[in-house]
């Protein structure tokens, strides 16, 4: 019933359709395993902030278990796969050629009925065992797990289980699909989806999670909901913005106006001596702090909060600030005691959303911003945000010359009104970032995902010499091309980028990535970067924004510089094909002001 829903979905490109025959599906999915079936629907065995292990199989292993499967040469699959472009299909299309023996696929969710009927529970029990098999063997146990689901799926069971195994289940199901199916199934209709966005928000955007609330307890499950100690909040994010007076106007002519650290947001969760701390994109990072931890317990008065700040390196000679890319030795899990001595940090707090069990989500900034004062101990090294108040332009710029000067990357400015709520997982204009980066050519920074890849020439031969980079487009669920970026990179970063990409490398076009320049390699979306340039320009040869603008162009950047890795963001929360529309008009508005 499940891959016969998928394939239905697959065909359709109505976003409304989709969301119907989702809404069907789930509808007639049990309690017990509707979890297992959301995550499987969403390419997911488990949610990311567990911080689970994944399936960890490439597109090269996934060839040799396809070719054990089925008794096909590998490099007859591998000719297949560049053809198709799908692992998915490959699989299909040769068990159907080989009349494999067809199963009654309503039976894939229910009971185990003998070996020639898979069931979710089973299907997730092989996916449980791929991931976590670790050490000596590993491989081989993964391969014998995996040839072992494929010989007896069915063809349509075997495209997207090949699809789940790589990622790509190319549905075009995406959280906001599952949200209003949701909705309709359990609330009724989609006036309920406001609920379910809540609750997808405050319990870490878990969809399994939230689906099993509401088909054990119904709507009333998440109507209420309150934010969990130890789960993990999506953070509200800021717009963008250059001129300190339009900023003021945005958020209503008065505002709080805070330092912008260059270094790595984390949400601190407490309750009682117990300490979790997350990334902004929900990963639990607290392995990498334990001096972030002690600080925490010490300084932190409430038995049970959660609170947000930044967490920055420092110099621990001159006390000085570090950027951002300081803190990547705290990656290394086995030097980290090495690492908080070479390397200790301050951490720079600005919000609570949550204190002894009052839910402050809802409430304005300047009461949330009183409660954090009377709950922290500050220290040097724990303390909040640098921030005044400011309703005046030149009061605000000036603040923002101060940031810089001492450190920090820019400022944030918050909207302080009644309405002034935490948004959890929202981009609006309550709260603005105003980055040093906004004084280049340029108006800002942008983060942008890797697509491709060129081989490198003279001195960068034998190496990746140049990437091809895409933002994402929130409407079509796609990666498109901005630009190709070849300076910026170290030595160091020259010889670690080729080990970084080679497990996301696939010889065909991902289906979510839209480029019309074809790189020596083609990468899977995982990796994000910072990237700055001289200008945005209109491009023929990019997909970014095409025809929006002229006809047969779109936005590219013009000498184009790699400048970090974004190791604290998704591919879906790289800066998007809209943002570099706003970026790019913003730009025209500024020439046309010159000329006049």
């Amino acid at each position: 019933m499940v891959v016969e829903a998928l394939d239905k979905i697959e065909k359709t490109s109505s976003r409304n359709m989709k969301t119907t025959l989702l809404a069907n599906l789930l509808r007639s999915t049990p309690k017990e395993v509707i979890d297992k079936v959301v995550y499987f629907i969403l390419g997911k065995i488990w949610p990311e902030w567990m911080g689970m292990p994944e399936i960890g199989v490439d597109e090269e292993l996934l060839v040799k278990i396809i070719s054990k499967a089925t008794g096909v040469k590998e490099a007859v699959i591998d000719e297949k796969l560049r053809e198709v472009g799908d692992p998915g299909l490959v699989i299909e299309n040769i068990k159907k050629s080989e009349k494999a023996v067809t199963r009654d696929l309503t039976k894939f969710m229910g009971k185990s009925a003998g070996s020639d009927t898979l069931t979710m529970e089973k299907v997730y029990d092989v996916f449980s065992k791929v991931a976590l098999a670790t050490g000596e063997g590993s491989r081989t146990l993964k391969i014998n797990l995996l040839v072992g689901l494929f010989k007896e799926a069915s063809p349509l069971e075997a495209r997207y289980i090949a699809r789940f195994v790589t990622g790509d289940m190319r549905t075009g199901i995406q959280d906001m699909t599952v949200i209003d199916a949701l909705a309709i199934v359990f609330g009724g209709d989609e006036r309920y989806e406001k609920f379910i966005e809540k609750a997808y928000y405050v319990r870490a955007g878990d969809l399994g999670l939230i689906a099993k609330m509401l088909a054990e307890q119904g709507i009333k499950a998440v109507e209420n909901i309150k934010p969990e100690v130890g789960t993990p909040i999506k953070p509200m994010l800021a717009n963008r913005e250059s001129d300190p007076k339009e900023m003021l106007r945005q958020v209503g002519g008065k505002a709080i106006v805070e330092y912008k650290y260059d270094g790595e947001r984390g949400q601190i969760h407490k309750k009682g001596d117990e300490i979790k701390i997350f990334s902004r994109n929900l990963e639990n990072i607290t392995h990498q702090y334990p001096d972030v931890v002690e600080l925490a317990k010490t300084n932190i008065l409430s038995n049970e909060a959660i609170v947000e700040g930044e967490i920055v390196a420092v110099d621990p000679e001159t006390g000085f600030l570090l950027p951002f890319q300081e803190l990547m030795h705290r990656k290394r899990k086995h030097e980290i005691h090495e690492a908080v001595k070479s390397i200790p940090v301050s951490v720079f707090l600005f919000d609570v959303m949550y204190n002894e069990g009052e839910d402050l989500l809802d409430k304005p900034l300047p009461y949330r911003r009183e409660v954090l004062k009377k709950i922290i101990k500050e220290t040097e090294n724990f303390r909040l945000a640098h921030n005044i108040i400011v309703d005046d332009p030149q009061e605000l710029e000036n603040f923002f010359l101060k940031a810089i000067e001492d450190g920090a990357e820019g400022v944030m400015v918050k909207a302080i009104h009644n309405d002034s709520i935490y948004q959890a997982g929202a981009r609006g204009w309550l709260w603005i970032k105003y980055k040093r980066d906004y004084k280049s050519e340029m108006i800002d920074t942008v983060d942008l995902v890797v697509i491709g890849a060129f081989a490198g020439r003279g001195r960068r031969s034998g190496k990746f010499g140049a990437l091809l980079m895409g933002a994402y487009d929130e409407d079509t669920d796609t990666f498109k091309s901005v630009c190709k970026v070849g300076t910026g990179f170290t030595d160091k970063d020259l010889e670690e980028m080729t080990e970084m990409l080679k497990p996301y490398i696939v010889n065909y076009k991902p289906s979510n990535v839209d480029s019309e320049m074809t790189p020596d390699v083609w990468v899977l979306p995982h990796y994000v970067a910072e990237i700055i340039g001289a200008e945005l320009t209109l491009s023929p040869a990019h997909t970014c924004c095409k025809d929006v603008i002229k006809k047969g162009a779109g936005i590219s950047i013009r000498f184009p510089r790699f400048i970090r890795w974004r190791t604290d963001k998704t591919p879906k929360e790289a800066t998007t094909t809209k943002e570099i529309l706003e970026m790019y008009r913003k730009q025209l508005k500024k020439i046309e002001e010159t000329r006049i």
